[in-house]
């Protein structure tokens, strides 16, 4: 069982799908959680509509309720949670219940001129999302490879607001990660190349 973790543009999901895919066990990811709730439930609806923080206990029971699924009996790959030591503790506490052992945190990292390069150069497409960038340009310029959409930037991909959401997860994280190193289960890669063998690196196979 694994924890994806790192900062804007560290390749995140990109990573934990090759590494889903090489061991057949699947990416759980709390945002998907989140959005399939809230299509069922008002109240998650108008939290992530607003904002809002998604209240520790919630998020922990989406999670627990997911990871007991039988897909996951073999492992999974958590990625967007925990995000707070509180929710660390949560997390033990699942993992016992489900008889599931924490192998490894994986922490993404890349320099912050590579992460500001890969978001400033990011396009989506309006029609299905494909999001692509400097390490996975379309095949023609602003058009999707897949629909044939329009891509487009994003308002809030800036190098401002990208600036504070490094440091928002630099100060958010540097308990949790510490944490955990603590336990021996740390394990941090430089995502700066996509050409990297993730799966064996995180296995050591």
């Amino acid at each position: 069982m694994y924890i994806m973790t790192g900062g804007p543009a560290t390749g995140k999901g990109t990573r934990a799908k090759v590494l889903s895919e090489a061991l057949n066990i699947p990416h759980i990811s709390t945002g998907d959680i989140l959005r399939d709730v809230a299509k069922k439930s008002k109240k998650v609806s108008d939290m992530l509509e607003h904002g809002e923080l998604i209240p520790d206990e919630l998020i922990t029971e989406l999670v627990e309720e997911r990871l007991s699924k039988r897909d996951c009996k073999n492992g999974f790959i958590l990625d967007g949670y925990p995000r707070t030591i509180e929710q660390v503790e949560m997390l033990d506490g699942v993992l016992e219940r489900i008889g599931q052992k924490l192998d490894k945190v994986i922490e993404l990292t890349v320099p912050d001129e590579i992460a500001y390069k890969r978001i400033l150069e990011r396009r989506k497409c309006k029609k299905c999302g494909k999001v692509y960038g400097v390490d996975f340009p379309p095949k023609v310029e602003n058009v999707c490879d897949d629909c044939g959409g329009k891509l487009y930037i994003r308002s809030d991909d800036t190098i401002e607001t990208l600036k504070n959401r490094i440091e928002t997860y630099r100060e958010n994280s540097k308990e949790i990660l510490q944490n955990y190193k603590n336990r021996g289960v740390l394990l941090t890669i430089d995502s700066s190349s996509y050409s990297q063998d993730i799966v064996s690196i995180v296995t050591g196979k």
